[in-house]
């Protein structure tokens, strides 16, 4: 199951991500998670110090080979060149098995605190005034359209702040998205935008309060998002000490008991293949109109296999070769 973490800039979605990160890593399940915000934090957040390198090459850094290696035989995609972010998998296409043996695992995964990674990369010097930070994350949303993750795996992914998750179909990409919210106005107001964008696609979102400090927070909380509250997290001198480089002790017991919440809401959504391949499909074509065909030169849309059906009945020996 593929669980996004959003939310304003500062509520904690970075930190909530990395304790549910752990949280499913103690539980023995296959995980792997994504740090896909603009400032890369998620590596320091499981526990790499902060004067260490991560160790793997961010995903950015190497599209094209791995829009070569996802493409496969697949003859509706001619080239790297042709292959944007939003091309789906069809016959031929190198389908990805969760911390599977393949390149894109085996280049760009390495274990932090336990918890295995993969980094987007950073918004640098370079890209300043030519590039917007969504052209990193094409890796991600090509990743995520090419991965068949089975019951009781789990991808977790760290995004974007704000409303600005929805500049890209990625947000379409996740079986769970968690809202973090702080009991203040402005981080209410970015709930109800993502509320409304999410609806329109019928993605499924559930707030999880953060930051919670006694009664009068939890009622702000109810009063403004009612039944979308999952849960809640209260103030963590756990996490406070985690960021201040000091011994941690255990976190908090009300705070275990939300990120058992959440993985129980995970676990009871269904997997509904129809409906991701139906999003990338709609997302590609709008892509496609909007700049991709301009940009390579080709009729995107050539690239949408009919006939391809996504899922466990995809992974025949030729889209795994």
């Amino acid at each position: 199951m593929r669980v996004a973490f959003v939310g304003k800039g500062g509520s904690g979605k970075t930190t909530l991500s990395a304790l549910f990160a752990r949280h499913l890593a103690r539980s023995g399940a296959p995980l792997l998670a994504i740090d896909g915000d603009i400032n890369q934090h998620l590596a320091h957040a499981l526990g790499l110090d902060e004067d260490e390198t991560f160790g793997a090459p961010p995903l950015s850094s190497r599209t094209g080979e791995i829009k070569d290696h996802l493409r496969g035989s697949n003859p509706r995609i001619v080239s790297r060149e042709a292959m944007v972010k939003t091309t789906p998998p069809g016959r031929g296409s190198r389908l990805l098995r969760l911390l599977g043996d393949d390149e894109v695992h085996g280049t760009h995964v390495r274990e932090v605190g336990g918890v295995p990674l993969m980094v987007t990369g950073a918004f640098d010097e370079s890209d300043l005034g030519v590039a917007c930070y969504h052209s990193k994350l094409g890796a991600v949303e090509l990743y995520l359209n090419h991965l068949v993750d089975g019951p009781g795996e789990y991808v977790v992914v760290d995004m974007t702040a704000g409303a600005d998750a929805f500049a890209s179909g990625l947000f379409t990409r996740f079986d769970m998205t968690f809202l973090v919210v702080e009991p203040t106005r402005k981080s209410v107001s970015v709930y109800r935008q993502y509320r409304e964008h999410a609806a329109e696609f019928g993605v499924p979102v559930a707030v999880v309060g953060n930051k919670v400090t006694g009664e009068d927070d939890l009622l702000f909380l109810k009063e403004h998002v009612g039944d979308d509250l999952l849960a809640h997290c209260v103030q963590s001198s756990y996490v406070r000490a985690q960021e201040q480089g000091r011994e941690q002790g255990e976190l908090e017991s009300h705070n275990r008991r939300t990120l058992d919440l959440l993985k129980a809401a995970v676990d009871a959504r269904p997997k509904d293949w129809a409906a991701f391949q139906r999003h990338a499909v709609e997302f590609h074509l709008r892509n496609a109109a909007a700049w991709a065909d301009a940009a390579t030169g080709h009729d995107l849309s050539a690239q949408v296999d009919p006939e391809f059906r996504h899922g466990p009945q995809a992974l025949t020996p030729t889209a795994l070769s």
